[in-house]
């Protein structure tokens, strides 16, 4: 079962009383949460490939009985409402512009049963009663995290798939440490997950305090000890960094 399917049902249990009697001659919450979402639908309004605007305030126009139905529950029953919009809001990606507001307005001219809504895009906060939402606010996306290597006072970007730590000349980055082999350690990366491997080395690797036998996944502050040697695995916002 969806979300709104979820939503429409809670809804139409929550409030089955307001219009329980008359049957079919008289406005039905299910039918007024159907009629917001095709309203919304209808008068959205297409910015660009990654932005649509959507109304997000609502008037509902009820005969004087429905109205009278809908005035005994009240606030309870346009907070579901703006509940409903909300969730259609983001199961479609719509952009809100201001807080959820649904109200209740009398039409004497309307029968039993009838009902209409009007919607408009309002930015402005209002004085009156009605209900209102926050609209959804837009997550921003994750910063992209750039792995990096602490040794002593030196700073290593991890930049590059595979980077070769040991004492040989030709090592990625070098380790001036008697305990450690020429090629001792290497660490692999992809996006912002690192892998460390051992690479035979005489005297072993540590992670954490514990041996490496074979690779294991870094995480953030991980502890790497070769030899005598201390390195620092991190995850830092991707920028501007240094390489030592």
């Amino acid at each position: 079962m969806g979300l709104l399917d979820r939503v429409e049902r809670g809804l139409e249990k929550a409030v089955r009383g307001v219009f329980s009697s008359g049957g079919k001659s008289q406005v039905q919450p299910v039918e007024i949460s159907s009629r917001l979402r095709r309203e919304m639908d209808n008068k959205v309004l297409t910015v660009s490939t990654s932005r649509s605007i959507a109304p997000n305030s609502f008037e509902v126009l009820l005969s004087d009985m429905d109205y009278a139905r809908a005035e005994e529950w009240g606030t309870a029953l346009a907070e579901e409402l703006c509940d409903v919009v909300i969730a259609h809001a983001r199961s479609q990606g719509y952009t809100l512009p201001g807080p959820v507001r649904v109200a209740f307005v009398r039409e004497s001219s309307l029968k039993a049963g009838a009902f209409t809504v009007t919607s408009r895009a309002d930015k402005t906060e209002t004085s009156s009663g009605a209900p209102r939402r926050p609209a959804p606010a837009r997550q921003p996306a994750p910063a992209r995290l750039q792995p990096v290597l602490d040794v002593g006072d030196q700073r290593y970007s991890l930049n590059a798939p595979s980077i070769v730590l040991g004492r040989a000349s030709d090592a990625d980055i070098p380790v001036e440490d008697t305990g450690v082999s020429r090629r001792h350690l290497e660490i692999r990366t992809q996006g912002d997950t690192a892998w460390a491997v051992d690479l035979g080395s005489t005297n072993g690797s540590y992670v954490n305090g514990q041996r490496l036998d074979g690779s294991i996944e870094l995480t953030d502050g991980s502890v790497i000890t070769m030899g005598r040697t201390r390195l620092i695995f991190r995850l830092i916002p991707a920028g501007p960094g240094r390489n030592a």
